[in-house]
């Protein structure tokens, strides 16, 4: 059994999908936010549920889409706990388990591309992140780098694997896919035969350029990719609509509740009715599920209920968790004919540094209109 191999171009990034063949319990290994809409269909296609998406390290020339993963699907996150991704759900260190189905992925601490970095083994598999890539290996130059740390992690750990495994990489820039652990012990030319003092000096030589996107990346990486393009909630930016492709814009609670109580626009919560539940609900709010549980399903009565609650050519903001889902209710409500507006902040916000929801935005935390059942 092999995994499903996803490649994202622009950060020649690769991506990966394991499943339980039984349960259809699945684990999604870095994904990238620009190919969201391609994984959830993939789910959908291979009629998978996701239980756990999960990080190598915090990247820093892509952003993860672990958030939205989380937020379209009901997965867990999970990041290495060297990483400071403190807002997945699940903080892994060396030798942790994570479950789907009957099948399980064991972490291996590999060190030296940054301090927190780790490879996960499934059955005679192991996805190595920037650990160890065909013939070569991650950069150790910045973010918590070390040379002599990446040189223990892939002789002493990697290298120790069986000779058949295979090495999955996160990335390769000449269209190779996978390699073997007997392969890379004897040809890769950064490590293999190469003595610590050796290894060190070509790691120091290599003089890489910075990532395009790492001032952006990092910081997005460490909130799980949640809360990209947001605006602070004060000042002017409390009353301002941010362009949005394929829907009227983005707005903030307080101008989405302004709108709602003066009869401008309809608040539609896309919520699951567990979450209304749990959580807390808008008294006056159309509850209109996009998904729903159990699987988090597209709720096929989403078109024609919308069309009954907004009049034609009418004004709808969508409210969700954190911002996520009702982006997509929001341009399915565009597709209809429908001025539909996003509120980014959500109802509960982005997870905090503990993974905690409620403290850092959102509807609730902004003291608008709320109750709990």
């Amino acid at each position: 059994m092999k995994p499903l191999q996803l490649f994202d171009p622009a950060s020649s990034t690769y991506s990966y999908l394991l499943f339980d063949a039984a349960t259809r319990e699945a684990l999604f290994i870095d994904p990238v936010d620009s190919q969201l809409e391609r994984d959830l269909a993939l789910l959908r296609d291979y009629a998978l549920t996701l239980v756990w998406t999960v990080e190598t390290h915090a990247h820093a020339d892509h952003i993860t889409s672990a958030g939205q993963l989380v937020e379209h699907t009901g997965a867990r996150s999970a990041a290495p706990e060297g990483c400071g991704i403190m807002t997945a759900a699940s903080q892994l260190g060396d030798g942790d388990v994570l479950r789907f189905g009957s099948e399980q992925v064991r972490v291996i601490h590999t060190p030296g591309h940054t301090a927190g970095s780790v490879s996960y083994l499934w059955r005679q598999h192991v996805f190595t992140g920037d650990t160890l890539l065909i013939n070569g290996c991650g950069r150790t130059d910045f973010q918590s780098g070390s040379a002599e740390a990446l040189y223990r992690s892939i002789t002493q750990r990697l290298f120790s694997l069986p000779d058949d495994t295979v090495v999955w990489p996160g990335h390769d820039y000449q269209g190779r896919t996978h390699s073997t652990i007997a392969a890379e012990k004897a040809g890769n030319t950064r490590i293999a035969g190469k003595s610590l003092a050796e290894f060190v000096a070509t790691m120091t030589q290599l003089k890489l350029p910075r990532p395009a996107r790492m001032d952006e990346a990092l910081p997005a990486n460490q909130n799980s990719g949640l809360g990209v393009g947001r605006q602070d909630a004060d000042g002017a930016a409390l009353l301002d609509v941010q362009p949005a492709e394929g829907y009227a814009g983005n707005v903030s609670p307080e101008l989405a509740n302004q709108w709602w109580q003066d009869g401008e626009a309809v608040l539609i919560d896309v919520r699951t009715d567990a979450e209304r539940e749990w959580v807390g609900f808008v008294p006056g709010a159309v509850a209109l599920a996009w998904k729903q549980w159990p699987g988090m399903a597209l709720n096929p009565q989403f078109d024609e209920a919308l069309k009954a609650a907004v009049p034609a050519g009418g004004k709808a903001v969508m409210l969700c968790r954190s911002g996520v889902r009702s982006i997509a209710a929001a341009k399915r409500a565009a597709e209809l004919g429908l001025e539909a507006y996003n509120i980014l902040e959500g109802f509960e916000g982005d997870p905090d540094d503990q993974a905690h929801r409620g403290a850092r935005g959102g509807w609730r935390f902004r003291g608008l209109p709320w109750r709990q059942n």
